[in-house]
């Protein structure tokens, strides 16, 4: 395996607080030497990083890759690779694929289709229920087997109570987290969030007592057990209201929010722009500020991308008509950073959204900038501005509700396991 040496970037470590100019080596896939000169020793390829960031791989909890069953959309090595190109170094998959992600057999290829890709790494997210469809618990000890260190409802919620509270027992005596969609499926049948946008663009909205409804009844399923939950993308500020108020009595519950619910509103589907068709949807300002306000007092520990690339037809047509989801793994890193330009989050907290956080919740060795350590690193220029356009995003899916917005920063070079797989050209 090449041995890298990374020389005299800022060294920033979410984990541990280190934050310091100096030297980076690489070597049988691990960090070998970190911090001051590295003189004693022989690399077979240098990255001259001055005037640079390097730090842990990002790790976005919620990617779909469309593989297997929508290879039309995009597939996994064509976002693999995008992801590296953007900085990510872990995809973390749901399993909500065709088939589902239900047993060994489908999750090892999964798998073996990543490591073919050569991109980012893929960790596949097994099915709490057969086909994700709430009735009957999945083979959870042959998922864990097969590396899918969780399960997850794949965001079709189980509306079983009993089901649920069986799954969850269940998942807790294989210590896998479960990871939860708050959505009752019965509220939630609009395309906007209820309320004076939606009423002007005459389209139904969805109320977030859609999504309280369900959290609210999967926080009382889960206080009857001692499983590890974690809510997956919430977008309310009830939601966060009661979230705040249910971890004071479970103290192992925790949450995460897609990146473009701290940036986007509903107002800005006001010419019925079907780019801004998502689920949940975009709620209104104070729903931003209340889910921003709830990152910044760690209720919600988790930033991700809720990665769903489109193909063209996907989103041409009415609004309503059209499918939800965002292509996000381009532009996560540098939304995260622009929270540190806006001053909700400090440096080394908004990097840890997306690091050390998803790696301690799905019990992932990267995320992580120490001695000894996994080699899943990216080099970033912090003063590197780019227009986010179809032609500059990396993904196959070209539905990105921030085209035409400019950022500050991106990766220049991606290592995943002390394999470069990502090397830009510096300007």
């Amino acid at each position: 395996m090449t041995r890298i040496l990374i020389r005299q970037g800022r060294l920033i470590a979410p984990e541990s607080g280190l934050d310091e100019v100096g030297d980076l080596a690489v070597a049988d896939g691990r960090i070998v030497q970190l911090g001051g000169t590295v003189d004693d020793f022989t690399p077979d390829q240098t990255i001259d990083a001055a005037g640079q960031w390097v730090m842990p791989g990002l790790i976005d909890l919620s990617a779909r890759l469309r593989e297997p069953g929508l290879t039309r959309k995009a597939d996994i090595a064509s976002e693999s690779r995008a992801a590296a190109a953007a900085g990510i170094t872990t995809l973390v998959m749901p399993p909500d694929t065709t088939p589902v992600m239900d047993s060994p057999a489908v999750v090892e290829q999964v798998t073996h289709r990543a490591e073919q890709a050569a991109g980012a790494r893929v960790v596949p997210l097994g099915a709490l229920t057969l086909g994700l469809a709430g009735e009957q618990l999945s083979a959870m000890a042959g998922l864990a087997a097969a590396g899918c260190p969780a399960v997850s409802d794949g965001g079709r919620s189980v509306q079983d109570s009993r089901v649920l509270r069986n799954a969850l027992d269940y998942a807790c005596t294989f210590s896998l987290p479960a990871l939860l969609t708050p959505v009752d499926p019965f509220l939630a049948t609009g395309c906007l969030n209820e309320g004076p946008t939606a009423t002007r663009l005459g389209l139904p909205g969805v109320p977030a007592a859609a999504e309280t409804a369900g959290l609210g009844r999967q926080l009382a399923v889960a206080g009857a057990t001692r499983a590890r939950v974690h809510v997956g993308r919430l977008s309310s500020a009830e939601g966060a209201r009661l979230l705040t108020d249910e971890q004071g009595r479970q103290r192992r519950l925790s949450a995460d929010v897609a990146i473009h619910q701290l940036f986007l509103t509903d107002q800005d589907a006001m010419e019925y722009d079907t780019r801004f068709h998502l689920d949940p949807p975009l709620r209104d300002i104070v729903d931003r500020q209340a889910l921003r306000q709830a990152v910044a007092d760690r209720v919600v520990r988790i930033i991700c991308s809720d990665h769903q690339p489109h193909d063209g037809d996907a989103k041409d047509g009415p609004f309503a008509s059209t499918e939800p989801g965002a292509s996000g793994i381009d532009t996560l890193l540098p939304l995260v950073l622009r929270l540190v330009e806006d001053e909700v989050l400090p440096l080394h907290r908004a990097l840890a959204t997306v690091t050390v956080e998803p790696a301690r919740l799905l019990g992932l060795e990267g995320g992580r900038l120490g001695l000894g350590g996994v080699a899943d690193l990216v080099v970033v220029d912090p003063v590197a501005p780019w227009f986010c356009t179809r032609e500059t995003l990396t993904s196959r899916g070209h539905n990105s509700p921030f085209l035409g917005w400019e950022f500050s920063a991106r990766a220049t070079h991606t290592l995943v396991g002390g394999r470069l797989i990502r090397a830009a050209d510096r300007a």
